[in-house]
Order: structure tokens, then C-alpha cells, then sequence
């Protein structure tokens, strides 16, 4: 059997036709030229033959390549929408709107690769840069991220003195396709990054030059970790109705490390399944974040959690697995160091291996496996940890 397509063409004397197919099918497409009906000598055959291939293969890539011109951005082609998908997507992407003289200066900090406006494109290209040309239209038109801080909520009145986080992690779960850019400010994008690779979300980030250094060195400790693909673990069933007040559920949700995922009716797998405005869960009761938030633990149990955080109020995490393994990013969003926080994995996890943004890898203290789950303590971190856990073989 000949492998790949076999063109067949035949010469159909007298009806001004050429027939074109693969394999079993054939196509008619009318002559360019006037075909006579005596026959033609071998030379002329053969040369009218070579002059139908060419025109017809021209066109099929002319159509090809005008099809493809707006797969990406509008008004970027396809040469550009080629480049655009050798960028590393599984990296954040910084965008940046300095000139080419500000080269050296993402060099030293490490960072190789950037999005930037498609008339700068090619010049950071030829620098030696990984590149994204994005206009400002098609940034503008991604979903704008608040910074990731610890922040002051006057107007909010509440019984306890838990902080109130702003973080992204329950809007790239609610949006997972979605298209998100920040504009940080001083200090803030570390975190950001963080927080994005964390979730595996499509976000830009514009940061302020001053933050250059610390920046590349996030970059430079994400890209340093092992690669993983595991799936979002959840314990809680969220019915997403779009509404603001179920988004900010979930912000309340992920904010006390109870993990979920969307549904789009209740599902069997959870003990706790939440339409908001329900019966049983009206929108009322939402209104006190902290009595709502302890209703779903106690409905939950902490027994049948998957992760439990202790010694922090500023640390959110996000668990993924496939069962043997599992990985836990921890994301402080107090920004102060923390000595001693503690994390319990549901799983039989045999080993455990920790990596601290600013310190490299950290052995874990106090390790216990009661078979059912494991305990560990991170002795020392900053912004953000990774932590790998696997069962024995």
C-alpha cells in the first residue's frame, strides 16, 4: 500500500476538464486554457500537465494563507500568529512597552521572553528574545486582575480579624479559558506570577520596571520546577449561575483553603453541592462570610477535606493530583516570612519534596503518614512553595 495522498490526473479529451482525486474521489474543475479536441503531441501534454498542477497548488495556498491570517490577533497574518504559539505558554508573560535599549536590562534579570506591540516584535526577536506581539487593543480586551495583596476593607464589617485577601485563583477556576492581564503595581509581581502559574492561567502581566530582578527570579523558579499536568483537586461542588454573588462565594471558598469545582448540576462525587440561592443555601446566609464559610466546613467535615492549612490566615493554596502524586503550591499573600506553617494532604503520600521561592529545595519537618494522610511543616518561607508528594512504589 503506497503511504501519503496519490494525486491521480487525467486528461479528458474533448470536454475542456481536468479530474483531480484522492484515492477513490475525483473532482472535475474546468480548463484555464481551451483544450482542442485532436490530440495533443507528448511535449505539449506534458507541459500543459506541469502548467494545470502549478495554478492549481498557487491557489489552494493562497486560500490556505488567507484562511489563516486572523487564527490569533486581527491584522497580525500568520507569520506572526506562527511565532506567537513558539512562545512558552506555560510560563506567565510579561509585557512590556520599553524599547529595545532596555534589552540588557530583562537579560540580566533572566527573562528571555516577553510579549510586547507587533511593530516591536521582530526587533526584540532579533535580540535574541522569545516573543508575543500583542496590540494594546487586544491586552485591553483580556479581563484586568486586581493586585494580589492583604487588603484594608473598612466598609466591611466582620466578627473576625481575618484579613481579607485579593487574589485571582477563583477567577481563573471559574474562567479556566479565560484571558486575564494585570497592571501591577511596585512590588506586586512576584506574587503575581506566582499566582498565575499556580492556577495554569492566560495571563499578561505589566510590571513596573523596578521590579525587573525579582521578577526574572520567579520565572527563573518556576521554570526550574519539574513539569506536572495533574488535575484540579476538589471536594466541593459549586453550581456557577454566573452571578456576582456565587463569584463571590467562591472567592470566600478559596480564600479558606476549601477546595471546589463548577458544576453545572449536583454531582455524587461531593458531600457538599452549593447553588447559591437555593433552599438550602440562600443568598442571605452569604451575606456573613465567616458563619457561611464554617456552615460548609462542618457540612463538609474536616475529616473528608483533601488539604488543611495551619498556622496562617494569608496563605491560600491550590492542590492538583492524579492520585500517586500530587502537588501543592502554597501562595503567602502577606508577603512576611512564615516559620512553621503546616499542611495536611489527604493520601497515602510516602515522600515529600519541598521548593521555596528565594531558598531552593526545603526538607519538610515533622513528617507523619498515618496512611490516611500526610503532615508536613515547611520551616521557613516567603511568597511561595511547591511542594511534591508521591506514593511509595
Amino acid at each position: 500500500m503506497r503511504s501519503g495522498v496519490e494525486w491521480k490526473q487525467k486528461w479528458q479529451r474533448g470536454s475542456g476538464e481536468w479530474e483531480v482525486g484522492s484515492g477513490n474521489k475525483e473532482f472535475a474543475f474546468p480548463s484555464p486554457f481551451p483544450i482542442p479536441h485532436s490530440p495533443l503531441p507528448a511535449s505539449r501534454s506534458l507541459f500543459a500537465f506541469f502548467a494545470l498542477f502549478a495554478i492549481f497548488a498557487s491557489t489552494a495556498a493562497l486560500q490556505k494563507t488567507g484562511s489563516q491570517g486572523n487564527y490569533d490577533e486581527p491584522g497580525l497574518g500568520v507569520t506572526e500568529t506562527r511565532r506567537n504559539t513558539e512562545v512558552t505558554l506555560s510560563l506567565p508573560v510579561i509585557y512590556w512597552a520599553g524599547g529595545i535599549e532596555t534589552a540588557e536590562s530583562l537579560k540580566e534579570a533572566g527573562i528571555e521572553q516577553i510579549a510586547t506591540a507587533p511593530d516591536k516584535a521582530e526587533e526584540w526577536r532579533k535580540a535574541g528574545f522569545k516573543v508575543v506581539a500583542l496590540s494594546q487593543a487586544e491586552l485591553k480586551g483580556r479581563s484586568k486582575l486586581p493586585a494580589p495583596r492583604i487588603a484594608e476593607r473598612a466598609n466591611v464589617a466582620s466578627a473576625t480579624r481575618r484579613p481579607w485577601i485579593d487574589a485571582n485563583g477563583w477567577r481563573f477556576v471559574r474562567h479556566p479559558a479565560g484571558k486575564f492581564y494585570y497592571d501591577l503595581p511596585r512590588g506586586r509581581s512576584a506574587m503575581a506570577l506566582a499566582e498565575t502559574f499556580a492556577y495554569k492561567a492566560g495571563a499578561v502581566l505589566k510590571i513596573d520596571p523596578a521590579d525587573l530582578r525579582e521578577a526574572g527570579a520567579m520565572l527563573a523558579f518556576i521554570n526550574s520546577l519539574p513539569g506536572e499536568s495533574y488535575p484540579p483537586t476538589a471536594d466541593i461542588g459549586v453550581i456557577d449561575d454566573g452571578s456576582p454573588e456565587t463569584g463571590e462565594l467562591m472567592n470566600l471558598l478559596t480564600r479558606r483553603n476549601l477546595l471546589f469545582k463548577i458544576i453545572s448540576a449536583p454531582a455524587p462525587q461531593f458531600r457538599v453541592n452549593i447553588k447559591l440561592g437555593s433552599k438550602e443555601y440562600p443568598k442571605a446566609a452569604a451575606a456573613d462570610p465567616s458563619a457561611f464559610a464554617q456552615k460548609i466546613r462542618q457540612m463538609l467535615g474536616d475529616e473528608n477535606r483533601s488539604l488543611r492549612v495551619y498556622g496562617s490566615e494569608t496563605v491560600i493554596c491550590r492542590l492538583t493530583g492524579d492520585g500517586p502524586r500530587a502537588r501543592l503550591h502554597i501562595l503567602n499573600y502577606g508577603g512576611r516570612e512564615i516559620y512553621g506553617l503546616r499542611a495536611r494532604v489527604r493520601g497515602n503520600y510516602s515522600r515529600v519534596e519541598a521548593r521555596v521561592f528565594g531558598l531552593g529545595r526545603a526538607e519538610p519537618d515533622d513528617f507523619v503518614n498515618d496512611e490516611t494522610a500526610a503532615e508536613f511543616s515547611i520551616p521557613k518561607m516567603g511568597i511561595y512553595a511547591v511542594v511534591d508528594l508521591a506514593r511509595s512504589n
